[in-house]
């Protein structure tokens, strides 16, 4: 089986309503879907969340896999990854372009043994994997009444813990939110704050202190994504839960957060990170240092699948018998923010039941791809 045909589509759908975090706003939403073709008549489709990436796929990556047997995912990687490696371009857009091109890899191969992604891996631990609605980010005039209702529909859609916004407003205004939120849920929802890398250590050790009342189970890049020192001196000031990685790609990015332990919660993107055999890495990686993963999820349906196979597979951290949800549990995000691209490509979202996602059983990642709503959201 070899490699004949690789398309990247980037896909743009408009929102009638935007959404904000610390470094900015949202008035659409966009992936880049790639699409990998076999002369045996296989489709792997892949994904990666960077418009920009598309021209590195078509014209860097794709040369390289034509002709490639698609099985042999590891060798790929590395080939792919060499170039990149040499020029210095294998952190920020060169490892988002590989990463969807290897996803798709895993998707052909599970299509051709007949198997899902997560057998592939080696296993399944957990039928399904538990998820946290990630949502409640800033939108014009939705204090109090619009967070408020936002942060009762997710528990009342059976989610055990959701994660909002905060960074964008003064530590005075995103703490009233933060206690509205809490005082909604209740204590008995487990409820996580993001910052989207706003704060300077001393800033975010001040926030976390002002939020410590409302049992906030992890703070989510309160700081710069790659200063790892950072981290660690906010680490010496708060004892409130840090998390962080979904900006980092490779191992080499999470080697240092993980030693010097910057992190307590490793959060890698299956589509930023080097897709799924990179992914793999990282999560061993952070096992041997008994850090918690939990990936991070921001996209269509297709990373999701992607992310749900990984999770199936990760042991408990630490390994114990019975894991606790929240402590030794790894647990997927699960994105609830205005996306018509989720919602339309592969013909709906996967159903949360009781706070858990089922992990798909069919070969590949297991999702079908509705070309008709890849075309009609591709813009070139």
């Amino acid at each position: 089986m070899k490699i004949v045909d690789v398309t990247p589509y980037v896909l743009e759908a408009p929102l009638s309503r935007p959404f904000g975090v610390s470094q900015g706003w949202f008035n659409k939403r966009v992936a880049v879907v790639v699409k990998v073709v076999t002369d045996a008549g296989i489709v792997g489709w892949g994904e990666t969340g960077f418009p920009d990436a598309a021209p590195i796929i078509r014209n860097r990556l794709a040369p390289l896999l034509i002709g490639e047997n698609p099985l042999e995912r590891e060798r790929i990687w590395w080939r792919l990854f060499g170039p990149m490696f040499n020029q210095n371009e294998f952190f920020g857009l060169g490892m988002c372009a590989l990463s969807a091109v290897d996803i798709a890899l895993w998707d052909i191969a599970g299509k051709a043994l007949g198997l899902p992604v997560a057998a592939l891996l080696g296993g399944r631990l957990r039928e399904r994997v538990p998820v946290y609605a990630t949502g409640l980010y800033y939108t014009e005039g939705d204090f109090p009444h619009g967070l408020a209702e936002e942060a009762a529909s997710y528990v009342e859609q059976g989610f055990r813990a959701v994660k909002m916004k905060i960074g964008q407003r003064s530590i005075e205004e995103d703490v009233r939110r933060v206690a509205l939120v809490r005082e909604t849920i209740g204590e008995n929802i487990q409820l996580m704050v993001d910052a989207n890398q706003a704060y300077t250590p001393f800033a975010a050790a001040q926030v976390a202190k002002r939020l410590e009342p409302y049992n906030v189970l992890w703070f989510e890049e309160p700081v710069p994504a790659h200063d790892v020192d950072a981290y660690v001196a906010l680490r010496r000031r708060t004892s409130m839960a840090l998390a962080g990685g979904e900006n980092l790609h490779t191992r080499f990015a999470f080697r240092e957060p993980l030693r010097r332990r910057a992190f307590d919660i490793a959060q890698p993107d299956v589509v930023a990170v080097g897709g799924i055999t990179e992914m793999q890495k990282v999560v061993a990686m952070a096992t041997a240092f008994d850090v918690l993963v939990a990936p991070h999820a921001w996209g269509t349906p297709i990373m999701m699948a992607a992310t749900l196979h990984v999770a199936a597979t990760l042991p408990p951290c630490p390994r114990v018998a019975q894991p606790l949800l929240f402590l030794q549990e790894p647990l997927v995000e699960y994105d609830r923010s205005p996306n018509p691209l989720r919602e339309a490509l592969c013909g709906g979202e996967f159903p949360v039941r009781d706070g858990y996602v089922e992990v798909p059983t069919s070969p590949g990642l297991g999702i079908e791809v509705d070309e008709k709503a890849l075309k009609h959201f591709h813009i070139g």
